[in-house]
């Protein structure tokens, strides 16, 4: 099992944790940020692979900012991929 702990940009989270198995999400875990929603997201992701995780909440927006919570678990994936 492979942990990860990526600094957010952008939202109000101020990191995020997660653990790898593989490719497949174990669990994520927000620092900070909404904790309804930034539970919600973690739930929904835990045993999904990675790969697929990053198609579905890559580019989601929060309200005006650029980016957003679910936006910045995918870039994490991302890196976490390309690290391995």
């Amino acid at each position: 099992m492979k942990t990860i702990q990526y600094q957010t940009h952008g939202v109000c989270s101020r990191m995020i944790e997660i653990e790898l198995e593989g490719t497949k999400v174990q669990s994520v875990r927000f620092l900070g940020g909404c904790s309804g929603n930034t539970q919600g997201v973690a739930a929904l992701v835990s045993g999904m692979e990675a790969e697929e995780a990053i198609r579905r909440l890559s580019g989601i927006k929060c309200g005006f900012k650029p980016t957003s919570c679910p936006d910045q678990l995918a870039k994490a994936l991302e890196k976490a991929l390309q690290e391995a």
